[in-house]
C-alpha cells in the first residue's frame, strides 16, 4: 500500500493510498499564509498552472492588495463592481449566514482582527464592543456583480478556500487529469479511481490519530478550536469566534469535520458546526444532502452521522 504523508493545518496527518500508481507531479507552495500541496497525475506546465490559478485567487480576495475585491468592497464608500468569482463567494456566504441564523457572518472582520493569536493578545471588551457595531452580513447588498458592504468590512476566510479548491479541481479535470490530491491548508480533496484512508488528528495532541475515514472523490475540512488559540489566566480563546459576542465561542466539540462534494460547502459547515455545538451540528449535517461528518466533543468522544457506519475500525459512507 502507497502512504502518501501531508500536514493539513495540523488536522488530518496522512493519506494512505490502496494502489500502486505513482503520481506524476507534486509540489508545495506558500499561499494564503498557510502550506498549500498539490499532487496529481500531470505534467510541470499544468501543476504549475493550478498553482498560478491559486496565487490569482490570492490577489483577488486579498484584504490588503488595494486592487483585490475585498479591499475595494472593504474600502468603498457605496456600491462597487467585483469578480463573476468573488459574486459567487459572496452569494454563498450570504445563503450560509442565512442558514446559520448569523452565526457564520463575513462581517466579523472588525472583530477578528483585534485578535493576534500569534503575539497572544486578547483584545478588551470597550475593543470588541466597538467593532461588534459594525458586524452585520445582511447589511450587504449584493445585485449581479455589484455589491454594497454598507460600511462592513468582509473577511472570506471562513470559505474562500473552499471554493478555491473546487476552482483547481476543476483546472485538473479540464486538463484531462485525472487523479490527484489537493490541498490548502487543510481544506482537502481526493479525486481518482483510488480509495484513500485519511487520519483527524486527537485535539490538542501532537499527531496522534483518533479516527480514520476511507473515502474517493470527496472533500473533507476540518474546523477544531486547537488551531489557533491564546492561553490566558486559565481561559482558553480560540479563534472560531461568535459575531453575536466577539468572543471564542461557546462550544461542545473540539473539531468538526465534514464530508461531502463541495470544498467551499464543506468549508462553511466546518465552521458553522463548531458554532452550533454537536446537538445543532448534527442536526444541520443530517439535513444537509449528500454530506457526513465526524465530531469530537470536549470530551475527546466521537459522534458521526447516520451516512458514515463503521468497517475494521475505519468511517467509511453506507
Amino acid at each position: 500500500m502507497k502512504k502518501i504523508f501531508v500536514t493539513l493545518s495540523a488536522l488530518v496527518i496522512c493519506l494512505s493510498c490502496g494502489c500502486t500508481e505513482t503520481y506524476e507531479n507534486s509540489d508545495t507552495q506558500f499561499l494564503f499564509d498557510t502550506v498549500v500541496t498539490l499532487t496529481a497525475d500531470c505534467d510541470d506546465k499544468t501543476l504549475e498552472s493550478a498553482f498560478s490559478l491559486c496565487r490569482n485567487y490570492e490577489y483577488l480576495l486579498s484584504r490588503n492588495i488595494k486592487d483585490s475585491d475585498v479591499y475595494k468592497i472593504n474600502h468603498a464608500s457605496g456600491e462597487c463592481r467585483v469578480s463573476d468569482d468573488t459574486a459567487k463567494i459572496l452569494k454563498k456566504a450570504i445563503y450560509y449566514g442565512d442558514l446559520s441564523n448569523g452565526k457564520f457572518d463575513i462581517t466579523i472582520y472588525p472583530v477578528s482582527s483585534l485578535w493576534d493569536f500569534s503575539s497572544d493578545i486578547v483584545p478588551s471588551r470597550n475593543e470588541i464592543a466597538e467593532a461588534l457595531k459594525n458586524v452585520d452580513y445582511q447589511s450587504i447588498a449584493l445585485d449581479g456583480n455589484t455589491v454594497n458592504a454598507a460600511g462592513r468590512q468582509i473577511d472570506l476566510g471562513g470559505i474562500a478556500k473552499g471554493y478555491i479548491a473546487d476552482r483547481v479541481l476543476e483546472h485538473f479535470k479540464q486538463n484531462n487529469v485525472n487523479s490527484g490530491i489537493i490541498d490548502l491548508g487543510g481544506n482537502l480533496i481526493v479525486w481518482g479511481n483510488q480509495d484513500y484512508t485519511l487520519g483527524v488528528k486527537k485535539p490538542f495532541s501532537e499527531g496522534e490519530i483518533i479516527a480514520t475515514v476511507g473515502l474517493k472523490n470527496k472533500s473533507v475540512v476540518t474546523s477544531g478550536v486547537y488551531e489557533r488559540y491564546i492561553k490566558q489566566d486559565g481561559k482558553l480563546y480560540h479563534h472560531i469566534l461568535d459575531p453575536k459576542t466577539g468572543y471564542a465561542c461557546d462550544t461542545d466539540l473540539y473539531s468538526a469535520t465534514i464530508i461531502g462534494d463541495s470544498s467551499i460547502d464543506c468549508d462553511a459547515l466546518s465552521t458553522i458546526c463548531m458554532l452550533l455545538g454537536l446537538d445543532g451540528a448534527k442536526t444541520l449535517i443530517e439535513n444537509t444532502k449528500n454530506t457526513e461528518a465526524i465530531f469530537v466533543d470536549d470530551e475527546n468522544n466521537l459522534h458521526y452521522t447516520d451516512g458514515l457506519t463503521k468497517q475494521d475500525g475505519i468511517f467509511v459512507l453506507k
